[in-house]
């Protein structure tokens, strides 16, 4: 394809699409202002209908691109039609919204508070461009709140920087180097966007402020050169081909029942075009009746908030209205069908929805998340945190969820996690009476987090019982001189060399390495108090039922707590991290002696 027939307004089969950008970023980091920022100026640059509204994106083209950069930008070296923004609120636009396989955005723009740093959605983020392998940018947003900066309203970035005091640029230089150690720490090669040569190597940070549209010029441009450089094949479409798009979210509209809201990223839609769309269940087939774009902000007064058209190509943000689209899925693929045989396209369907099948096992929690991308974010986090899924779903929590997580065998998988979904009413009530754990969160790991928790802290109590009720090794001597009386029980001074002595525990002593039992620990004084129990080092008078001093015990025997094959099992298999160094000693020594008897003991 030569350049001659690149044009964006070439009519023949081949064209270029707009390419997509997401703007993703930690909440209250700027994202939505800097999204108005651009919409805001390109309609003071162009005329009022320069700029599209489309459902869940803002259209902004060369011309306004280049009207916004200044000298930045030269149409005359780009043959894009200009840039797609996905403005969803929320996570929609970064979850991973699909498109074969990959994210739906072509290009990311990663919003940093410069005074804020990285927080936990700016890592996430991250971790899902970096699983994508999605090229992007990082706005390190309000340089206008660095104290003492004197704004330089629309301004390229470099010139208004040059333009500041030597201590406000040195305090920025400060914050813009952290959020560049923050990239490496995350194996990304990144620097001041102005000094990146190699753009597919290195990340670009475009320093901005979208309060007072500084550094927005230079955005523009750095999106719009990466865009022609980089993307300009994936960016090649056949206008005139059967329409493909992810959908962005399903909605009631009044009027319409049940729409899907979506991003067409490749051919055309039209009007009483057959369709497949990604459902619950099984692909559904259905026919559009209507699609719907916003009204230009001109005619934002009129009665309807819609207009209808006939067709849209890509890429563009557009409502489809259509029969049966109650159990369709955000995320999920939409094809129009064309002249191609139907079966093949539910096939295509099916296959793009099985990619993102996650793998269930027999035990596991249940997940439920907003769109596929989320849930399939969702299952790679918790694969790599080692936690088994026992059903993955797009949807809210409801009662049959609570249903599902209730059966599960261990009680550490009676629980749903929930990423940007609501609870029902109704399935927080069973939730309580089936004892089901419930954790929903907006940030993946720390939904992984919160359940890592609970499991840890169900760990910690379930080996407390453990450790409560089984016996312990202990390793004590009588002292010289220190008999109080000789039997029924006999009472003598002891001093603990390592682990616990308890009350009501068998004590044995080894003949060799056989260990014969000698009675039953009756008592423990201390100072002439009696106690429960004693820890090593500690010196005390012990009664125990059953032998007679100078019989079967004597003074300066050592003598052991008998520890039943059984116990000490579990603890060397289980529990050796939770009990004392000098317990652990102890075990070793009992363990040491009963295999030289038997060399399989306790194993």
């Amino acid at each position: 394809m030569s350049d001659s027939d690149t044009t964006p307004t070439d009519t023949s089969a081949d064209a270029l699409r707009t390419p997509i950008v997401a703007v993703l970023g930690h909440v209250d980091h700027g994202k939505t202002s800097l999204l108005d920022k651009i919409r805001g100026s390109a309609v003071i640059e162009g005329e009022a209908g320069a700029i599209t509204q489309h459902i869940g994106a803002t259209a902004v083209p060369l011309d306004v691109v280049s009207d916004m950069a200044g000298e930045l930008v030269d149409p005359d070296d780009f043959d894009l039609p200009g840039l797609l923004f996905i403005d969803t609120p929320g996570h929609h636009s970064f979850t991973t919204l699909r498109s074969r396989g990959g994210a739906l955005a072509d290009i990311a723009v990663l919003v940093v508070d410069v005074n804020d740093g990285f927080q936990p959605q700016t890592l996430e983020a991250i971790n899902i461009l970096q699983n994508t392998q999605t090229p992007f940018i990082v706005a390190a947003n309000k340089v206008d709140t660095v104290p003492g900066w004197n704004p330089n309203e629309d301004s390229p970035i470099k010139p208004s920087y040059d333009a500041q005091s030597d201590r406000v640029r040195g305090d920025l230089d400060e914050r813009l180097y952290s959020i560049i150690g923050e990239l490496s720490d995350h194996g990304f090669s990144a620097d001041m966007y102005w000094r990146v040569q190699d753009f597919q190597n290195n990340i670009g940070v475009v320093p901005v402020s979208a309060m007072t549209g500084e550094g927005v010029p230079d955005l523009l441009a750095v999106m719009m050169g990466l865009s022609q450089r980089y993307m300009k094949e994936e960016m090649e479409i056949d206008v005139e081909g059967p329409g493909v798009g992810t959908v962005l979210e399903v909605k009631e509209e009044r009027g319409f029942g049940t729409t899907v809201d979506i991003v067409l990223y490749d051919g055309t839609i039209r009007e009483d075009d057959t369709i497949v769309v990604g459902g619950e269940n099984q692909p559904i087939v259905t026919d559009v009746r209507a699609l719907l774009q916003p009204r230009p902000l001109a005619e934002i007064r009129t009665e309807s908030r819609f207009e209808q058209v006939d067709s849209v190509g890509a890429a563009a943000g557009i409502k489809v209205a259509a029969p049966d689209l109650d159990e369709a899925m955000a995320g999920a693929p939409i094809r129009v069908v064309g002249d191609r045989d139907l079966d093949e396209v539910i096939a295509e369907v099916r296959a793009e929805l099985a990619e993102v099948a996650v793998d269930t096992e027999e035990e596991g929690v249940v997940v439920k998340a907003d769109t596929l991308g989320s849930l399939e974010a969702m299952a790679d986090a918790l694969s790599e945190a080692e936690i088994p899924i026992v059903r993955a779903e797009v949807g809210d929590i409801a009662p049959r969820d609570v249903a599902v997580a209730s059966t599960a065998d261990d009680d550490l998988h009676r629980a749903i996690l929930g990423f940007n979904v609501d609870v029902l009413g109704d399935a927080e009530d069973r939730a309580d009476v089936e004892g089901v754990k419930i954790y929903t969160d907006d940030v993946i790991y720390q939904l992984v987090e919160e359940y890592d928790t609970f499991v840890e802290d169900q760990r910690q109590s379930q080996q407390d019982t453990v450790l409560e009720n089984i016996a312990r090794p202990a390793r004590f001597q009588i002292l010289d001189d220190h008999t109080f009386r000789q039997n029924d029980p006999a009472v003598v001074g002891v001093e603990i060399l390592s682990g616990t002595i308890k009350k009501n525990q068998h004590v044995v002593k080894f003949d060799g390495n056989d260990p014969v039992r000698v009675g039953e620990l009756k008592g423990i004084q201390e100072q002439g108090e009696d106690v429960d129990e004693a820890r090593a080092g500690n010196r005390v008078s012990v009664a125990i039922d059953g032998p007679t001093v100078g019989r079967q015990i004597e003074e300066g025997d050592e003598l052991w707590i008998e520890l039943p094959e059984k116990h000490a099992k579990i603890l060397e298999q289980e529990l050796k991290e939770e009990i004392p160094m000098d317990e652990r000693e102890a075990l070793s020594m009992y363990l040491e002696k009963q295999r030289k008897r038997d060399p399989f003991w306790g194993k």
